[in-house]
């Protein structure tokens, strides 16, 4: 009878481990997004892929995100829920989406 409440119990501090340590990986995740595409639109910049226009726009919508991602965290004690996430996450693919067709689209400054 030992070994299986011994496995059980090594599971379920895993299991707590793996759970206690994802929220703040998940938080780094989204902030590492962030600054790569943020990384991506200065390249932009640098190059001459993105006029001012389209860098300020860009800007305002990544702005826009890191708040409410802010507001976000400030109603939940820090932390998103897995909805919240994945809500940030589509909204990050839809910006960086922009950032590529923006880069892309044949205009230059």
């Amino acid at each position: 009878m030992k070994k299986p409440d011994t496995f059980l119990l090594a599971t379920g501090s895993a299991l707590a481990l793996g759970l206690l340590f994802a929220a703040p990986a998940e938080a780094g995740r989204i902030h590492n997004r962030s600054e790569r595409q943020q990384a991506r639109i200065a390249q932009g910049v640098a190059s001459g892929q993105l006029t001012a226009r389209e860098t300020a726009r860009l800007e305002s919508r990544e702005a826009r995100l890191d708040r409410k991602v802010s507001r976000m965290r400030a109603h939940n004690g820090g932390a998103l829920t897995v909805h919240q996430r994945a809500r940030v996450e589509r909204q990050q693919d839809r910006l960086s989406r922009n950032i590529y067709r923006q880069k892309h689209d044949g205009q230059s400054r």
